[in-house]
């Protein structure tokens, strides 16, 4: 119990600080999720503790996940004229953006020919941890390994997401938030936050129609190629 606690706060402190640092540098370099984690990796490689120790407090802090996302709902209330208005095309713009993600995993593992159990898992790697979880097993991936294909995808989208749209000249907050959300689930909708409220209302229902959508496509794909 002393070491979960311990953990957890650890955790805390560690994010905190690197807040502090992200503010004052305002590089993606230095996103809080990337230097959080790495340090905690440190920590944990320094003391010889395994990952199973660690989770004794992190499982708690995991656990948070699904209250952080329903309280994305607060900015989608508050956008909720933009959405009704514009629903038809961000469901369109929203199911363009889960085919690529499902396909670009897809393509990308026939071609390097990986082994069939990390192409299931790396399907739903475009949907936020607990959906992506649940379609790997659905279709026998691996839910562990989905998630850290989730993160992957999440990190990379935060870090690069922002500089790529500004490069294509995409500055419309919808465009935005549909990007980051359909790319980097809960980790890009709290990156859109950054921007604007607009953008993370968007992100927001991105994220949840992207979760939906895949939850029905990643079978049918599985059963298409495999």
């Amino acid at each position: 119990m002393k070491s979960a606690i311990g953990f957890i706060f650890l955790t805390v402190v560690v994010y905190q600080a690197m807040k502090r640092v992200y503010a004052r540098f305002n590089t993606p370099l230095f996103s809080p999720i990337v230097t959080t984690a790495s340090i905690i990796v440190g920590v944990l490689l320094f003391l010889h503790l395994p990952y199973a120790t660690y989770m004794e407090g992190g499982k708690w802090i995991g656990k948070l996940l699904g209250p952080a996302v329903v309280a994305l709902a607060f900015p989608l209330y508050n956008q909720r004229e933009t959405l009704m208005r514009l629903f038809i095309p961000i469901v369109q713009a929203v199911l363009a953006g889960v085919v690529m993600g499902i396909a670009s995993g897809a393509c990308l593992s026939l071609l390097f020919r990986v082994d069939k159990i990390l192409l299931l898992s790396l399907l739903p790697k475009s949907v936020t941890s607990p959906v992506a979880m649940d379609i790997a097993k659905e279709i026998n991936g691996i839910p562990s390994l989905a998630v850290v294909y989730v993160m992957i995808a999440g990190i990379f989208g935060a870090l690069f997401g922002p500089a790529l749209l500004r490069t294509l000249k995409i500055t419309d907050p919808i465009g935005i938030g549909i990007a980051l959300g359909c790319a980097s689930h809960g980790i890009g909708t709290a990156k859109a936050l950054e921007i604007g409220k607009e953008e993370a209302a968007i992100s927001s229902i991105a994220m949840t129609l992207s979760a939906v959508l895949a939850a029905f496509l990643c079978p049918l794909v599985v059963s298409v190629l495999l």
